[in-house]
């Protein structure tokens, strides 16, 4: 089986084609949270996901407030505003949409699970070694896949603990081991925050045990564009440019 895993793509619309451009042929596709939220393009971004064949789709916290679930007391001001914005944007069918989205984790075969935020809280941020190893010990497959942090990560268990992300360049592939856990974030398709402004995807053969972290240029400017025309924050389009 070959997976494309996808997570924040923020109602990037330009990400999102760019990286199912790059990521070529896959026999199902994993969303781990956040379609919305931050960009300009929701309801596209939703259609896009929604027409994806044989799609495992569970719920983020902007999802959840965006479709009016949940509560905006959590976030920042950028993000408050965005996503009343978006809220607005949607229309009753999108929302309608995601308001069913599963909450996670959800285990999809014998070696992954994914969630948004953390295996035991879908709103929690895995930042820290703390964190990581709070999270390994309580997936419940060998491989769980986590975005949320907007930040590519890699954790391994095999008795001894090890940080051995964050991954980087165009191209990261990590071997999956028996008898080994992995915890691993592949980034932000839409919201990339670790200062590399390209969509960042992944690709899990489970038949190589082999998870590859990608990196792709999109039209940034596009997106950037769409933002600023839809009246949402300057900075919203600022940060796009710079992947922060």
């Amino acid at each position: 089986m070959r997976y494309l895993v996808l997570s924040d793509i923020h109602a990037n619309l330009e990400a999102l084609e760019a990286a199912l451009a790059a990521a070529s042929t896959a026999d199902a596709v994993l969303v781990l949270g956040d379609l919305v939220g931050y960009g300009a393009d929701p309801n596209a971004v939703i259609d896009r996901v929604r027409a994806l064949p044989h799609a495992s789709v569970i719920r983020g916290n902007h999802d959840k407030v965006g479709a009016g679930i949940d509560s905006v007391r959590s976030f920042n001001h950028l993000a408050r505003h965005a996503i009343e914005w978006t809220a607005a944007a949607l229309t009753p069918d999108h929302r309608q949409w995601l308001a069913e989205l599963s909450r996670g984790p959800q285990a999809v075969d014998d070696l992954v699970e994914i969630c948004h935020g953390a295996p035991f809280d879908e709103d929690f941020y895995i930042f820290d070694e703390l964190d990581a190893r709070r999270a390994l010990a309580e997936q419940t497959r060998p491989l769980c896949l986590f975005g949320h942090t907007h930040v590519p990560a890699a954790f391994r268990f095999d008795g001894d603990f090890e940080s051995f992300g964050p991954p980087k360049g165009a191209k990261f592939d990590i071997v999956l081991h028996d008898d080994v856990r992995y915890l691993v974030n592949c980034g932000a398709v839409g919201q990339p925050r670790d200062g590399d402004a390209r969509a960042a995807f992944g690709v899990l053969d489970t038949v190589k045990k082999r998870l590859t972290v990608r990196r792709v240029e999109y039209d940034v400017g596009a997106a950037q564009a769409k933002i600023i025309a839809a009246g949402l924050p300057e900075v919203l389009a600022q940060r796009l440019g710079v992947g922060r």
